[in-house]
């Protein structure tokens, strides 16, 4: 079945843009906003509205499929391509992507993704958030050309399997750390609560006292509040480098001496500290620095796994920090690697080498990305998968759960087990 047009509108995402830069050098908060000038090409202020863009490809037979363009909420930022701001975008998908796809079958998710991949605009590939939702436009329309869903697309061509049980939801707190803990306790929530510990003196401490009182509470709240006695989430802290910058990104014995009482505040629940150091040099000190740390942890029977995140974020990046072990999980950014397809080789590539996969994100894509994610997981199953967009938890962990359990419905009515 051919594709007959690809049409283009304006959205918006389930967050905000913001401008990094600025707020590193010191932007102030009035309310949601940010105040003070923005910093980064592109932006209009600290602080603006997330952009999206439906690409919709119309099928012979009238069916429309479709995906979301979105980057990440620090767009323009740590070597990231620029603001996507959705009236600069869709002329190049009008004028570079449609004469490409329009009377393509669509048969080969693989193929027309690397055909797309490929188009470069003036000597440079399409901004990662193009390449993200063309892509997940692409599978749509060869799930609906042949009459699978989207995952089961991902398992043929991939040669996985897809899962039969749903994958663990990882949901994002913000600031608001206690009361959104509180939601995901509700929700069960299998992995939470991120807790954005990003500030050394008012989040982790100078000694990391105020992120250990944290845990603490967090793991009593849970057994205090939760109605099944069964239900044992994972605990997964993101700390934007704070521990390393307070005892020092090399200083690998301090360093797991504090890792060590965390994970005594977080017993009887497993921990998961994501991000330990920040280097800021270069891709190659950061893989260093967490594999040596990771081999500290391991060495001395540490039961906390690390997640890399900083310098991660396209699918080489993510091939370096496995083949390293640096770290015992890797965060997947899927708007940072551009087309789904990079997405799930990355989960396979990590599963291949026997390094965690985190099938991750941003708070700033929209309902459309996140339900495509889900497929891609189902079918390549990762350890976990980030509910999105928002930070509201609500929201982002319905449309996840959500989907995981309309794709579990549909093949258990259809009696698939492949």
């Amino acid at each position: 079945m051919k594709i007959t047009d690809v049409i283009c509108s304006p959205g918006r995402t389930g967050f905000y843009f913001d401008d990094q830069r600025a707020i590193k050098a010191g932007a102030g908060h009035d309310g949601v906003f940010y105040t003070g000038d923005p910093v980064t090409e592109g932006f209009a202020s600290v602080r603006q509205a997330g952009e999206s863009i439906s690409v919709m490809l119309v099928l012979e037979d009238g069916q429309i499929a479709y995906g979301d363009c979105a980057a990440v909420q620090y767009s323009g930022a740590g070597g990231r391509d620029p603001l996507f701001l959705a009236r600069d975008f869709i002329p190049i998908i009008d004028q570079y992507i449609k004469p490409q796809l329009v009377g393509k079958e669509a048969n080969d998710f693989r193929g027309l993704c690397a055909m797309m991949e490929a188009i470069q605009v003036e000597g440079k590939r399409l901004h990662t958030a193009i390449r993200y939702g063309v892509s997940q436009a692409i599978l749509d329309a060869v799930a609906k050309a042949t009459g699978r869903l989207m995952c089961e697309v991902v398992a043929d061509e991939y040669g996985c399997t897809v899962s039969e049980t749903p994958v663990p939801v990882f949901t994002q707190s913000g600031d608001d750390r206690y009361d959104n803990a509180d939601k995901m306790i509700i929700k069960g929530a299998q992995v939470l609560p991120h807790a954005l510990i990003n500030n050394i003196d008012t989040k982790l401490g100078r000694k990391g006292e105020k992120l250990a009182e944290y845990v603490a509470w967090l793991s009593k709240r849970i057994q205090d509040k939760r109605l099944d006695p069964s239900y044992s989430p994972v605990l997964h802290i993101d700390v934007y480098g704070t521990i390393g910058a307070a005892f020092g990104n090399n200083n690998y014995k301090e360093m797991a001496d504090y890792l060590a009482t965390l994970e005594e505040a977080a017993k009887p629940f497993h921990l998961r500290i994501e991000g330990p150091m920040d280097c800021d040099c270069d891709r190659e000190t950061q893989v260093e620095a967490l594999a040596g740390l990771t081999r500290e942890l391991d060495a001395r029977g540490i039961n906390v796994e690390l997640v890399a995140d900083e310098w991660c974020n396209t699918l080489e990046d993510i091939k370096i920090f496995a083949d390293n072990k640096a770290g015992h999980m890797v965060q997947i950014k899927t708007p940072d690697l551009g087309g789904i397809n990079n997405t799930i080789e990355a989960v396979l590539y990590c599963k291949e080498k026997g390094i965690g996969a985190y099938q991750g994100g941003t708070c700033n894509e929209t309902d459309r990305s996140a339900q495509v994610c889900v497929h891609c997981a189902m079918a390549t199953q990762p350890v976990q998968i980030l509910a999105k967009p928002g930070m509201g938890v609500d929201e982002g962990f319905m449309i996840v759960y959500n989907e995981m359990n309309r794709i579990l419905a549909v093949r258990k009515a259809r009696g698939q087990k492949k």
